[in-house]
């Protein structure tokens, strides 16, 4: 029973994960707009992601454990790219991604680097979160933010707790994604609060 439950959590995870961002990357193409999304939001969770795929790589976690990372990563770096193409800045990205490619190879040269790397990575996740909410406060509006994304980001938190508390228990992880959990909750709340805030005004 309890093998089935972390093949379940494990691949559901993964599935979930192979098509996380497209409802927000396809939302962003319809409306030809990235209205609603902050770009520091967008930048900071892509960096955390970096960070914390390179830290399970360093220290040889299973790989069932972190495999959707790649794929988060290369579907935050697409969304990245169509962000800066409607704010009309494509080159803009250049500089975010050469940062991102160098940490990649920075991070494990030293233990102490991709620990503390790692520590800070769940502050700077946590600040991507608050990021975006602070824009929805701000303007008030979801825009293309897609409440699904949101939704399907909150459950692979949660089923990453449970793994995590099956295999690596690691503190630092487990702890991550736990606050991650309640953050993605927090902003699916939030956009579904504007987004029926704007039906009920029309």
């Amino acid at each position: 029973m309890r093998e089935q439950l972390l093949l379940f959590c494990n691949w559901s995870t993964l599935g979930v994960c192979a098509a996380l961002k497209l409802p927000q990357i396809f939302a962003v193409l319809a409306a030809r707009s990235a209205r609603g999304i902050s770009l520091p939001s967008l930048l900071l969770e892509l960096a955390g992601f970096l960070v914390f795929l390179q830290y399970q790589c360093y220290y040889e976690y299973p790989l069932l454990t972190y495999l959707e990372y790649p794929i988060l990563i290369a579907q935050d770096a697409l969304l990245l790219l169509c962000v800066f193409h409607f704010n009309g800045n494509v080159k803009g990205a250049a500089p975010y991604l050469a940062v991102f490619v160098a940490s990649w190879f920075v991070l494990p040269l030293q233990k102490w680097i991709i620990d503390l790397a790692m520590n800070l990575s769940t502050f700077i996740s946590t600040a991507s979160k608050f990021a975006q909410l602070q824009y929805l406060w701000k303007t008030r509006d979801s825009g293309a933010v897609s409440v699904l994304s949101w939704s399907l980001a909150s459950y692979t938190c949660a089923t990453r707790i449970i793994t995590t508390l099956m295999t690596t228990s690691d503190f630092t992880i487990l702890v991550r994604f736990v606050i991650m959990l309640a953050l993605n909750l927090w902003v699916t709340a939030t956009v579904r609060h504007y987004r029926t805030t704007v039906v009920k005004a029309e």
